[in-house]
This record gives C-alpha cells, structure tokens and sequence, in this order.
C-alpha cells in the first residue's frame, strides 16, 4: 500500500462515440458505439494509482447534477478517499465529448464546468497531513495549482506536475518541482524544442532541470518515456502492444509513477512498471475503465 498520496484534480464524464473517420466541418458521420464513461485528468490518475494499491485521497469538484453524483458514487466504489470533495451550487459538473477513430486515435472537446471552480480556498489546510507525495495536473485553475505547488514547497511534500493539458508556465510553477511529466507537444509548448531525438529530449529535460525540477519523464506514447535526473539520462521502451484507444494513456501512467515513487521503487522500475500499466490500458476502451489492476501487471 505504501503511504497516502494526494491527487487534485479535474473528474468529467466522458461521452465516447467511435468512428471510422474523424467528420470533417460541417459534416456527419454515422458512428458506431457509444459509451459513456467517468474520465478527467485528475479522476483517472486516481483511479489508476488506487486499482494499482495505493492509498489515494482525491479532491475535485463537481456540480450538483446527475453526473456529479455518479462520479463520487464511482470513487467511493474504486476505494478513494473523497471527504474533502467539493461540490458547486452554480456550475454545472465537467463533461468531454471524444470521438475515436478506427486507428484508435481520439479527438476530445471539454466544457470544464465546476473543475474550473475549485479554488485555493476550497483546499483545507488538513487536506496535506499525512501526504508526502502530490500528484497535480492542468485542467483546475492555474491558481489552484500554484497555490497547491506552493503549499507543498512549504511542507516539504514532493511534487509531481503532469503538464496536461499543455501550457506555457511561468518559472514559479516548475522551481522545486520534484517531478514533472509532459508528452512530446507539451513538451515543444513548455520548452520550444521540438523533442525528434534523443539529443533533443536531452535538451528538453536539461530546460526543465534549469528551471528547477529534480526529475523529468517525457512520454513519448508507443516508444516509452525518457527519464531525466542526476543518476539517468536514458530512453526506456514501451511496451509492444495493439493500441484500440489511447485515451487515458497518460493519466493510467502518471496514476502508476505515482504509485510506484510511493513505494519506494527506484527510478528505473518505476518506469518500467507506469509503461506496462499504460501499455495495458490503450489495448481497452475508455478512460478510468481501461485502468489495470495491480494483478495484471505482476
């Protein structure tokens, strides 16, 4: 089980329809399947960490609908610690439309609703006792995330900052960092160096050093991630596997790194271990649904 951790984050539904071929604009297409499903950055970074066995505390907030209700009843049914879950009595919960294509790529609109209203002052000062590892992400307000970042730098709890979606932050948020996990585009978006090699990956890793975080892991999809510190400079492959939806690919890996650093496993297991959770879940629709258990992965 290992220690707490803490997650905060965004929790959506996600309304999933697969296509052959992405509708051009102003077209329709007739898709096939529909699913609906609990999705979210922060949502399925938590579920991923906890079916993986740790203990997750996970803030988010949602509105006072039906798709808020669902969620929490699905966290409490994951094993989540949800007592400092917040809801909203204006907005609406978050909702993202994804369509997949027949190669299992996805295109994904969010309307963000309540998750863009969890503020600082909805985070209890007790939220932290306890925690010693923090899993953050980009789709609650920068704010939220500074103040988060901010808290933890004086409490000494380590940070792991998941970049997603991608934006250009101000050095503030990087400084102290323990750990920070972009893709490739999020990558190119914080550093402006498009990451085509290995010497470049290499760069990039060297940008976010400069700035101030400890370890870097770029994920770089089917090929694996790049793990960046004072004891590694090193690619570590993938996983070979047919992908169906890679839509939670990222958060299934950062719920697992998060699991795993917890643990106490070293760098390069820790990897391994977040690469075959996600090599796993891009072979499963959905998002939190495609998350592995830890038998799976043994």
């Amino acid at each position: 089980m290992g220690q707490k951790v803490l997650i905060i984050g965004s929790s959506n539904t996600d309304m999933v329809v697969k296509t052959e071929e992405f509708p051009k604009p102003g077209q329709t297409v007739l898709g096939g399947t529909f699913l609906m499903n609990p999705g979210g950055k922060g949502a399925n970074q938590a579920v991923a960490a906890a079916r993986l066995g740790a203990d997750v505390r996970f803030i988010a907030k949602t509105g006072n609908d039906i798709f808020g209700k669902q969620a929490r009843e699905g966290f409490i049914k994951e094993g989540l610690d949800i007592q400092y879950f917040v809801e909203s009595t204006e907005l609406a919960s978050g909702v993202a439309l994804i369509t997949v294509n027949g190669n299992g790529e996805n295109e994904i609109v969010v309307a963000s609703g309540a998750n863009m209203d969890l503020m600082p002052a909805d985070i209890a000062d007790e939220v932290f006792e306890g925690i010693e590892m923090v899993l953050l992400q980009l789709e609650i307000p920068l704010e939220t995330v500074r103040y988060v970042i901010g808290k933890c730098r004086d409490e000494n709890i380590k940070v792991i900052l998941n970049p997603a979606p991608g934006a250009k932050l101000p050095d503030d948020f990087l400084n102290g960092l323990f750990l920070i996990t972009p893709n490739e585009t999020e990558t190119e978006i914080m550093t402006g160096i498009a990451t085509d090699s290995t010497e470049t990956l290499r760069k990039a890793a060297q940008y976010f050093h400069q700035k101030g975080v400890q370890n870097v892991i770029i994920t770089l999809g089917s090929q694996g991630v790049f793990l960046s510190n004072e004891a590694f400079n090193e690619l570590i492959p993938a996983l070979s596997v047919k992908s169906v939806d890679t839509t939670a690919a990222g958060d299934v890996f950062n719920g697992a790194i998060l699991k795993a650093l917890a643990s106490g496993e070293n760098w390069l297991e820790a990897c391994r271990f977040a690469c075959k959770a996600a090599a796993i879940s891009v072979t499963r629709m959905g998002a939190q649904s495609s998350a592995p258990y830890h038998f799976e992965l043994i």
